[in-house]
Formats: structure tokens, C-alpha cells, sequence
């Protein structure tokens, strides 16, 4: 993963604009979403970010209704 801190969205992210962006920083990744880049952003550490990429294949994190 390039830790540059450059933000990113997803090449999978369709043409709605429900899209967030991600920036690998040295100790931490920083999430925002792309239709308010000035706006607040989340920032996890590296290990957290890694165990949610981990689990998402998984389904771990799917909404149940």
C-alpha cells in the first residue's frame, strides 16, 4: 500500500456519488467522503485499517436488516 497520503476513490465506484476516498499516511489511513473533501475525515491506525479490509470479504461488516 502506498503510503503517500494522496486521496483515493475506489476504480469500482459507480457514477452515484455515494463514493468515499482513502489516503494512506505514514502511521495512520484517513477515510472522507468524496462529495465533501473539506469536510470531516475518520483516521484509523494502520493494524485497525488492515483488520477492516481483512473482514469485509468476510462479510463481517454487512448490514443485516
Amino acid at each position: 500500500m502506498r503510503r503517500d497520503g494522496v486521496w483515493r476513490k475506489s476504480s469500482r465506484s459507480g457514477g452515484e456519488g455515494n463514493c468515499v476516498e482513502v489516503a494512506v499516511f505514514a502511521a495512520a489511513v484517513g477515510v472522507r467522503d468524496s462529495k465533501d473533501r473539506p469536510g470531516p475525515a475518520l483516521s484509523f491506525g494502520s493494524a485497525a485499517w488492515a483488520r477492516f479490509v481483512a473482514a469485509v470479504p468476510a462479510g463481517q461488516h454487512d448490514h443485516q436488516a
